[in-house]
């Protein structure tokens, strides 16, 4: 299918949604998948797949239902579930969503590349031997996944939108690993799969396993160097725990009562950037509102959450063009474009530099929410912790339980690195979405380790 294609197949479904208002938005994804362990490859996919998603408005309430039989009955047959699930809900009286959006211009990206859309499997097979040759020539193995895919999205309502909008991507993760278990991370994602450099991703990786057995961190709070992977995964959560306009309005939201004031050092500068060079961007959210750049931290100063058209009726605001499904998300919108702003440290060298003794962490696992009104996580440091002694990383450690707050950790950031990465943790599964995190590494005063990871 083209752009056309997916264009003309969300109107015909329209055509079946009756209501007060409808949407119809068709995603067509192709992709492919390869797994690997053990410096062997273990699992290839690939998805040829198009769905159709039906919402239907009634009295304030939504109801929706999706398909991928496109022929007239397999729409038919969704559009009528859609309505019975929006009259189910208003039977309950007047609902709170105050209903879909009219047209408005959207802004080309650059975030589709058509050598990647040809999903070449040669390229996949280039990148594992690629992989699997350094791994061995440094007498270790390689595991984890590559991927790319392209998803054309398309979207008609009855309130006259119509937009259609097209994306790939591309991913490689790689882990190092040598006979006793010790192991290193590194991982690329971008817009296309000819920024991916297996060769170079992998020695990357192998250079953080160390032949010096781990040393013991016992439990206390020390100053930090975080890698951009690390650093990704807090601003990953810090989108839902604290600019998230749904928890925002329902005061479940970290930054509930401190929009205006100093949340973060002064050199923290974040914001939803859906354009942004080195991001993965998109034209419009899952409502058909466009994607604007949003600040949501200037100086330190928290700005703004973000809004779908559901949260923004609660918090009497706009929609800023950050739902992830028709009608809204029941989670909630969240950001999928971060871009924290680059410092004035060139390597992560100059950021060590000044810590007497502390901590390298390259990534986080297993990350969890403890409590979501002060942001605050715990989960475990992996492939690639290491202990700082005069401004200098030196001995490996065994990979330590930290218990801190996102948050506190931002107001405690002294310098950032110059160079941004885009992280991502390629969560696949289910129709492919892929975002990230644009972010620099970062040095912090104090990181609190809880204790041991087993």
């Amino acid at each position: 299918m083209t752009g056309d294609g997916e264009r003309a197949l969300a109107h015909r479904a329209l055509g079946y949604l009756d209501g007060d208002q409808a949407q119809a938005t068709v995603t067509s994804e192709r992709s492919l998948l390869s797994r690997f362990a053990r410096s062997a490859a273990t699992q290839a996919t690939a998805i040829d797949d198009t769905s159709v998603e039906l919402l239907c408005v009634l009295d304030g309430h939504t109801g929706a239902a999706s398909t991928n039989q496109l022929d007239d009955e397999g729409l038919a047959v969704a559009a009528s579930r859609a309505r019975a699930a929006a009259a189910a809900a208003a039977r309950s009286g007047s609902g709170p969503y105050p209903g879909l959006p009219g047209p408005a211009e959207t802004r080309p990206h650059e975030g589709f590349d058509p050598a990647t859309a040809m999903l070449d499997p040669a390229e996949a097979g280039a990148a594992l031997n690629a992989a699997f040759a350094c791994a061995g020539a440094a007498g270790l193995e390689a595991f984890g996944i590559w991927t790319a895919g392209e998803v054309r999205t398309a979207i008609a309502s009855s309130t006259g939108v119509t937009l259609a909008d097209a994306v790939t991507d591309a991913h490689m993760k790689v882990i190092a690993r040598d006979e006793h278990g010790r192991s290193g991370y590194a991982a690329t994602t971008a817009v296309s799969v000819g920024a991916i450099d297996a060769a170079a991703l992998t020695a990357a990786a192998a250079a953080k396993v160390s032949a010096t057995p781990p040393g013991e961190l016992p439990p206390g709070e020390y100053r930090v160097v975080l890698d951009h992977a690390a650093v990704g995964t807090l601003l990953e959560f810090l989108g839902w725990l604290a600019f998230n306009g749904l928890a925002h309005a329902e005061q479940r939201g970290a930054l509930c009562g401190r929009l205006g004031e100093r949340i973060a050092a002064p050199c923290v500068n974040l914001a939803d950037s859906p354009r942004a060079p080195g991001t993965l961007p998109r034209s419009f959210d899952a409502e058909g509102v466009p994607k604007r750049p949003l600040p949501l931290i200037q100086d330190g100063i928290a700005h703004a959450v973000v809004h779908d058209i559901r949260s923004a009726a609660q918090a009497l605001a706009s929609s800023t063009g950050h739902a992830l499904a028709p009608g809204g998300a029941p989670d909630g919108p969240a950001p999928t474009n971060l871009v924290l702003a680059g410092g004035g440290a060139a390597t992560l060298e100059e950021l060590c530099a000044p810590i007497e003794r502390g901590l390298f962490v390259t990534r986080f696992w297993y990350v969890n929410t403890v409590e979501p009104r002060h942001a605050l996580l715990t989960g475990m440091t992996r492939d690639g912790t290491f202990l700082i002694e005069d401004g200098v990383i030196t001995r490996p450690l065994r990979d330590v339980r930290f218990t801190d707050s996102a948050l506190r950790i931002l107001a405690a950031t002294e310098e950032l690195t110059a160079g941004q990465r885009l992280v991502s943790d390629a969560d696949l599964y289910g129709r492919r979405f892929a975002n990230g995190v644009l972010c620099p590494a970062l040095r912090a005063d104090g990181f609190r380790v809880s204790g041991g990871s087993a």
